[in-house]
């Protein structure tokens, strides 16, 4: 069991002290919070009492076994105490022994939400493509609201074409939230003919998506879908937002938006 203490409360006493020592330097609250960084800087570099003299920016550097600092992290979202930036920054540091450790966190049913976004954010950080076909197994049952889905699928955009067959290819295999999802990566790299008509079979079922679907369509790059944007303009029950969307990407696509009126709200 680690210690779990609470870096942020210890900064803002820190912070508390030294605009109290230093009042006098400061015009106004937006003078004192430009010197924030400064302020930092001091806190990383003091020696603590809390901390048995080390100081805060030292502390986490001790330790570099990526079991000990990942079961850290989860220790620290299972109290529901902050965890500290100072920590995600050694897990970093650490850097490639760490990405296993966090791919396992991912896979454990047990682990709490926030240990797991957490998780998310740091593999993406580093940059790590290792979670790849986890984050795509994520998508293919996945409920329309769900937040570490999303989360994952922000880090499959950022692979970029590193992730892009892998995408397509579940798409078949994903239910409706999952495609939706998926086309978000897949629609950034036009040219893949089951992409596009899958897109527009999407623009037919969702209305409620106009807006999306329609940006999606543009990125793809097909003029094709040109008259699918217009039906779906001209439908009576598209509202005035999802419009100038839909209007937006048929001009993209080199096409002759329809026009019609709307009654002032």
């Amino acid at each position: 069991m680690f210690p779990c203490i609470n870096f942020d409360e210890h900064f803002a006493d820190f912070t508390s002290r030294w605009v109290e020592a230093h009042r006098k330097e400061y015009r106004n609250v937006d003078a004192m919070e430009a010197d924030m960084p400064r302020i930092y800087m001091n806190f990383l570099n003091t020696p603590a009492k809390w901390l048995e003299g080390l100081t805060p920016g030292s502390y986490f550097t001790q330790y570099e076994d990526p079991k000990d600092l990942v079961d850290w992290l989860i220790e620290y979202t299972d109290r529901g105490v902050p965890v500290p930036d100072l920590l995600l920054e050694q897990i970093e540091n650490v850097g490639k022994p760490c990405e296993k450790r966090l791919v396992s966190l991912l896979k454990e049913s047990s682990a709490n939400q926030d240990a797991k976004m957490t998780a998310v954010g740091l593999l993406r950080d580093m940059e790590s493509t290792q979670p790849k076909m986890l984050y795509i197994q994520w998508q293919l049952d996945r409920q329309e609201d769900d937040e570490l889905a999303d989360n994952a699928m922000d880090s499959l955009t950022g692979m970029g074409r590193g992730a892009l067959q892998a995408v397509v290819e579940a798409l078949p295999r994903a239910n409706d939230a999952g495609q939706l999802a998926l086309l978000d990566a897949a629609v950034r790299y036009p040219g893949n003919e089951k992409v596009f008509q899958l897109t527009l079979q999407k623009l037919r079922e969702h209305p409620e998506k106009l807006a999306l679907l329609a940006n999606y369509l543009s990125k793809l790059g097909d003029d094709r879908a040109v008259p699918e944007l217009k039906r779906a303009a001209l439908a009576p029950e598209t509202v005035y937002t999802d419009y100038i969307e839909l209007r937006n990407a048929i001009e993209r696509l080199g096409g002759e938006a329809p026009e019609r009126e709307y009654d002032e709200e």
